[in-house]
Formats: structure tokens, C-alpha cells, sequence
């Protein structure tokens, strides 16, 4: 189902297979009856990325090219790193500056990367590495390089395999190539004739980055770019994303969505899977929680249909925003007095 040579070396750090987890104290707030959490935290170094790197490495390595790079938010770079280790090849990542989580920048410094950080966001960078991929002094390991896309779709498959056929796959976007990469896994899945019915997706943007959900209301056939997104989900934080056109001919073709959520609401959304759950998941993976709610809420989703939410990234991804949660904390400033409050506290 992946068309690679049979000779080659596969680079793979134990990717795929994540947790598909069937929501249960979580489906009130949700107003649903059936949900689950496709949870890509668990890939070796926290994101979904790991899927399409799996592939795309392998590819780097075959070809026997000596240096990979990417531009990246934070999680494609982290696994970018990780697995040119794995093949022995150079990496080199050029970054937003000031726009990538703390958890994502410290594994591409731990991994030995060279990186460049430039002002003017994800799409200033991305514009660097395409460039200098086009002179051919670099192999590009962005989501541009279609290997990628074949190691994503296994998504589809490994949802498919588990639970069946979904009525509803809600996503994340960014940069657009996850959803593009799920439908592409999905329309193959039917043409093989192992699913009767394509299930709808629904494409989910932060307010303050949703070049496709501007489009997609207008009944444009390209993205509307978002110069200077601004959002707490620094992951899809994307204001010309390169699958856009791509992205809206999947959902449309899916008979699905485009919609926005606030940071508050990725913000809720993250803190109801983490308290209901027990999921840790970063912002951008919550967003698809929110956008579910959302759908609920607005009667696009129905509450006896089932539903998946893609969980993209685990929450160690960016500790910072975790610390912005309420939570309930005291100070005891020795032993005896800390026994004295948990004392009280449990007696309560």
C-alpha cells in the first residue's frame, strides 16, 4: 500500500499503531454517544509526523542523500531530527522565531540539528527551504515530498481496521497535509473495496489562522492567506498552507467541513480530555475536540453518529500551555505542616 522499493532500508523508530481510545466520562460535554481519540502522542517522538518520516527518511537514505531539512512549527522538525539520527544523515531546520514550543525546540537541539530561526513565521521559513531545495542543496523532508503523505494516510487504515467505518474524521490543519494524507488512505481504502462509505471530514483552524475555512465559505478553490496567524496552537498556526487546494477538494469531495475555534476553546477542550480522559494532548491536537463540540453543538454532527478526533500531538510538546490551566496548589514549608494540610484537606 506504500509503493517503495523492496530494497531499501527501512528507518522506523517504532511509528504507527497509536491508541485509538473510545471516549466515555468526556461524551456529556460533548454531547455525544460514540467518540474516539486517535491518539498520535504516542509516535516515538510525540506527533503524527513520525508516520510520514518513517517513509520519507527511508526514501532520503535510498537515495543516498547527505543532508535532509525542513521548515517546521516544531513537530515536524523534532521528527525530522530524530530520524535522520536513526539514518545517519545531516539535518538542518529552519524555525519561526519565537513561534515553537519549548518541548519541540529542546528534541531538535537533542537530536544535534543546525538551526536556522527567521523572522515572519512558518511560511517565511517554509519559503527559505523551498528555495534552497529547488538549487538542490537540500533534500526537503516538508510535507511538500509526497513520501510523506504515503506514510500519513496509515491513519485511515489503522482507524478503519479498528473500529470500522467512521461517519466522521475531525482534523487538525495546519499545513494541510494530514487531512490530505487521511482522505488520500481513505479513497484507497474504498477503491480496494474494504470500506462502503467514505466517511466526512471536518477540517478544524483557529481563529486566528483559518485561511481554509475562509475559503472554503466562499466556495473558493485556493486558501485565503492569513499573513500573520496568531494563535496558542503554534502547530497550525499556518497562514499559506502548501495542501490547501488540496484540503478543499478532500473535504468537499467527503461532503464534510471547514470550521474555526478560539484558543478558550482549544484551551477547554484540552483540559476536558486531560481531566475526563486522562489524554495529555497539545493545543493543536485539542483543537479537533473542540471543533467535535462545535459540530455538535451546531447540529452539523449528530449525537448517535461516530465520531474520530484526530489527537495530533502529545501535551509534554509544549509544557508551557499546559502551566496556563487552572489547578487547585498549596504550600507546606516542611514535612509535619504538609501532613497537617493533607490531613484537613482529606477530611473535608
Amino acid at each position: 500500500m506504500i509503493p517503495i522499493p523492496d530494497d531499501v532500508q527501512i528507518i522506523s523508530l517504532g511509528e504507527g499503531g497509536t491508541l485509538l481510545t473510545k471516549l466515555v466520562k468526556s461524551l456529556d460535554q460533548l454531547g455525544l454517544r460514540e467518540a474516539y481519540a486517535k491518539f498520535e502522542g504516542v509516535n516515538s517522538t510525540g506527533s503524527f509526523k513520525d508516520r510520514g518520516m518513517t517513509v520519507a527518511m527511508t526514501m532520503a537514505k535510498y537515495l543516498k542523500v547527505p543532508l535532509v531539512a525542513c521548515a517546521s512549527t516544531g513537530n515536524t522538525s523534532a521528527s525530522m531530527t530524530a530520524y535522520a539520527s536513526r539514518a545517519g544523515i545531516k539535518p538542518l531546520i529552519v524555525l519561526p522565531k519565537g513561534r515553537v514550543a519549548r518541548g519541540k525546540l529542546s528534541q531538535a537541539i537533542l537530536h544535534g540539528a543546525r538551526i536556522i530561526l527567521i523572522e515572519g513565521g512558518f511560511d517565511n521559513a517554509l519559503r527559505v527551504i523551498l528555495e534552497v531545495s529547488r538549487r538542490g542543496i537540500v533534500y526537503p523532508l516538508n510535507s511538500i515530498n509526497p513520501w510523506r503523505i504515503e506514510g500519513q494516510k496509515t491513519i485511515a487504515y489503522e482507524i478503519i481496521d479498528e473500529i470500522g467505518d467512521p461517519d466522521w474524521i475531525v482534523v487538525p490543519v495546519g499545513n494541510a497535509g494530514n487531512i490530505t494524507a487521511i482522505w488520500k488512505g481513505l479513497v484507497e481504502l474504498k477503491r480496494f473495496g474494504l470500506i462502503d462509505e467514505l466517511p466526512r471530514l471536518a477540517g478544524v483552524q483557529t481563529a486566528g489562522a483559518a485561511p481554509l475555512v475562509r475559503a472554503f465559505k466562499m466556495g473558493l478553490e485556493e486558501p485565503l492567506p492569513v499573513e500573520n496567524p496568531e494563535t496558542i496552537a503554534t502547530a497550525i498556526g499556518i497562514g499559506r498552507p502548501v495542501h490547501g487546494s488540496r484540503a478543499l477538494r478532500a473535504v468537499r469531495g467527503s461532503k464534510g467541513i471547514f470550521l474555526e475555534v478560539s484558543d478558550e476553546e482549544i484551551l477547554e477542550a484540552q483540559r476536558i480530555l486531560a481531566r475526563y480522559e486522562g489524554l495529555g494532548v497539545e493545543p493543536a491536537s485539542a483543537a479537533s475536540i473542540a471543533g467535535l463540540k462545535k459540530l455538535r453543538e451546531e447540529g452539523i454532527v449528530d449525537r448517535d453518529e461516530k465520531v474520530i478526533a484526530i489527537a495530533t500531538g502529545h501535551a509534554l510538546k509544549d509544557p508551557d500551555t499546559a502551566l496556563l490551566h487552572e489547578t487547585t496548589s498549596y504550600e507546606a514549608k516542611d514535612i509535619r505542616e504538609a501532613l497537617t494540610l493533607i490531613q484537613r484537606l482529606t477530611s473535608a
